[in-house]
């Protein structure tokens, strides 16, 4: 399929020919008929793009703190990587359309394959010919409702809101101030509600179109006629409320609101404008600014848009969804009219010519449509269609094993990857392109466009949506599992099943169950050919250390600090529910790191939290006496090393600073010494590069992989565990089932 897409980097726009989304479960897969150009948001993301590097950084100066914090975090190297990662790669355009649902996944029953619906959203209402849209972001639509009319649905569920957070009554007088596509929908909602509008726009043909469409008048911010109309219609107070739908860089909106705005008047922020309040008209009239946010209530919650869950009725009565389906009813009711709104219709072949002659000026434009092909004037029809214990479970294999098939000796390892997210592309994918006798065969994801970025940037062969193709694909020697942790074990398991080496990126289970379910595919195929990404304990310095340690006789005291620190709002690692726990996503790097250095599986953990579990202590207790403690917390402070390591035992003491300096500390008989390691990286070094060389040898030679099984399931069944004694409150036997 085809798909619009932008390089943040060069600026380029492409329509790419990208695979098809996969159907998940929760929502629906949606061939477009007409999606919307925002003419505000995505061409000032465009314009973005065409900027220098400066310039990008001046406009996202949010964007900059966070590559800083990266910096101190993970190093310059590895910063520059993530962000050059970032900035060139294809990044997807729209958010607002309207389409026919070809797929139905599981879990949905209000809409059925062929009804009509509009969709929402910067990741599932995009510029392609199908989308896959959640449950929470799609509405069906009325019938008689035109397509190209029903693609407006996001943009005017953003008006909505807006309108709504400026809580309007009858016989009010407001002031919109910009009348491009969103301060036009405003003025109609505003006029449709019994409030008498004034509009405020430079462009004269903008102000003609508003009072065609509800205004009461309409004039330039610098002329008398907007001033004495406010005045007429409110005998002089001022209006009751200010939309600023304006963008830009002036400040005279927000001094103009202050002007002509009446007394504890309320000013609604909805685009993005210069917003320096002057104080003392601001609170002489003791004015209320408030900001509305896009769609609507559930907008950047997880749970809402992608979990499917909705809000009680009772307490949220206007969500992003309710707010869709709110805006077609009044679009077929005649309340609101888009189609003087559309200026331009282009087919969507001819969408990066649309786009320039938009950025040129060459295109004015208030509303441009995307035509797909296909029959877009379809409509809807109305229609049905004492401490708890816990066994680690015994890896059993079949007999004889499995048997590895003949490779010719310079035969390149065919690796397909699942999954093309940050980590991929950032920390594993890098590794593998640069790696001889690796040839990247197939990238498999649900959405288009990451597929078709890795391909690009990493020169896979494939691209596609198709995963039973890839395990079906017998030339493929090995697959890697890079998705969300929910999927980890299924896709595991289902990879076993089809006779493939597997890298699986922790953690290889959430459950109990799932972690059975992948050791009796084991025991089913005889295929036991499986990594998990341990990375760190092949990590070169802590490596180098662990030699100069050597061996000891004792038991040892092992305290490992993990300054997690806290994750931004609306990360998918706080999707508990469906992806677990921080700890049982990322914890078991710190058990597996302290197995391997104590040379044993653990026999007992014990854990305790604080901050809604959110920061841990974990006592592990290993068959020799040993213990290692792991404290993971989130509210350290970020400039304090995310890791550091202590281990004590028979009169010496390795310690590890964050994978950039390593000691260790020991008498002999010439006094006390210590060893510390020659020079600092040039990059913090976590063991990426080895452990993937080291499970490419173990796919070329047959030989035996990296980390023994055993061990892997050892460490996932501690990690399960600390879940269990968090909700217990005592320590968990972990017995090796026979």
């Amino acid at each position: 399929m085809k798909q619009v897409v932008q390089n943040y980097k060069s600026g380029e726009l492409a329509v790419l020919d990208v695979p098809v989304p996969g159907c998940k479960p929760g929502g629906v897969l949606v061939r477009s008929a007409y999606s919307l150009i925002s003419t505000g948001t995505e061409l000032m993301k465009v314009s973005e793009a065409g900027m220098s590097m400066l310039g990008k950084a001046r406009s996202r100066p949010d964007q900059v703190a966070k590559v800083m914090q990266s910096v101190a975090t993970n190093g310059v190297p590895a910063t520059y990587r993530k962000v050059m990662g970032k900035l060139d790669s294809y990044t997807p355009l729209g958010y607002s359309l309207c389409g026919v649902v070809e797929q139905v996944g599981t879990g949905i029953d209000d809409v059925k394959v062929g009804d009509l619906v509009a969709c929402a959203g910067n990741e599932h209402a995009l510029h392609a010919e199908l989308n896959w849209v959640p449950k929470n972001l799609y509405a069906r639509v009325p019938d008689g409702l035109a397509p190209r009319h029903a693609a407006f649905g996001t943009v005017g569920s953003i008006a909505m809101q807006g309108v709504r957070r400026g809580e309007p009554q009858l016989g009010d007088v407001a002031l919109v101030i910009g009348l491009g596509l969103i301060g036009q929908l405003v003025v109609q909602l505003l006029a449709a509600s019994g409030i008498r509008v004034v509009g405020v726009d430079p462009d004269p043909v903008r102000c003609e179109l508003a009072e065609r469409l509800g205004a009461a008048a309409c004039g330039d911010p610098a002329s008398a006629a907007v001033e004495s109309s406010v005045a007429e219609l409110t005998g002089g107070h001022g209006v009751d409320q200010v939309y600023l739908a304006a963008g830009g860089g002036s400040n005279q909106p927000v001094e103009l609101a202050a002007k002509l705005s009446r007394d504890r008047g309320r000013v609604v922020d909805i685009g993005k404008c210069r917003l320096d309040l002057p104080w003392n008209a601001y609170y002489e009239k003791e004015l209320d600014v408030r900001f509305s946010r896009s769609y609507g209530p559930g907008r950047y919650d997880p749970e809402y848009e992608l979990g499917g869950r909705d809000y009680p009725i009772g307490y949220v009565r206007w969500t992003e969804r309710r707010n869709l389906a709110c805006f077609l009813d009044l679009l077929a009711r005649g309340r609101v009219d888009v189609e003087p709104l559309v200026s331009h219709v282009a087919d969507f072949d001819d969408a990066v010519e649309t786009y320039q002659r938009l950025k040129e000026g060459d295109l004015k434009a208030v509303a441009v449509l995307f035509r797909y092909p296909g029959p877009v004037e379809h409509t809807a029809e109305a229609g049905e269609e004492g401490g708890p214990a816990m066994a680690v479970p015994a890896v059993k294999r079949r007999s004889g094993g499995v048997s590895i098939p003949a490779r010719a000796a310079k035969a390149p390892v065919r690796v397909a990857f699942v999954g093309a997210g940050n980590y991929a592309t950032s920390m594993l994918l890098p590794h593998l392109a640069r790696r001889d006798g690796v040839e990247l065969s197939t990238v498999v994801t649900t959405t288009s466009l990451s597929a078709a970025n890795a391909k690009r940037k990493f020169g896979f062969s494939e691209a596609t949506t198709d995963l039973d193709a890839v395990l079906g694909d017998k030339s493929i020697d090995a697959v890697f599992v890079v998705t969300r942790h929910s999927s980890h074990a299924e896709l595991t398991r289902r990879a076993l099943l089809a006779g493939k080496t597997v890298f699986v990126e922790k953690p290889l289970a959430l459950t109990e169950d799932e972690l059975a379910g992948v050791l009796a595919a084991v025991e089913e195929s005889g295929n036991d050919r499986l990594q998990v990404g341990f990375n760190r304990r092949f990590a070169p310095l802590l490596r180098e250390a662990r030699q100069r340690f050597g061996a000891r006789s004792g038991p040892a005291s092992l305290r490992y600090l993990v300054n997690a620190g806290r994750l931004q709002h609306g990360s998918w690692y706080l999707q508990q529910g469906t992806e677990g726990s921080r700890f049982a996503g990322e914890g078991g790097h710190f058990i597996d790191i302290a197995s391997w250095l104590l040379e044993a599986d653990p026999v007992s953990v014990y854990a305790v939290g604080t901050s809604g579990n959110e920061d841990l202590q974990v006592v592990l207790r290993y068959p020799d006496g040993s213990t290692a403690t792991i404290s993971y917390v989130t509210t350290g402070p970020a400039t304090f090393p995310k890791e550091t390591l202590d281990l004590v035992a028979d009169g010496k003491v390795l310690r590890l600073d964050d994978f950039v300096r390593a000691s260790v500390y020991f008498e002999s008989t010439a006094g006390r010494k210590r060893w510390v390691s020659s020079r600092l990286p040039k990059a913090r070094d976590k063991g990426q590069s080895a452990e993937l060389a080291a499970f490419i040898k173990a796919v070329r030679t047959g030989g035996p992989m990296p980390v023994p099984l055993e061990s892997l399931v050892a460490t996932t069944a501690a990690t399960l565990a600390v879940q269990t004694g968090l909700a217990g409150g005592a320590p968990v036997t972990l017995a090796r089932a026979r």
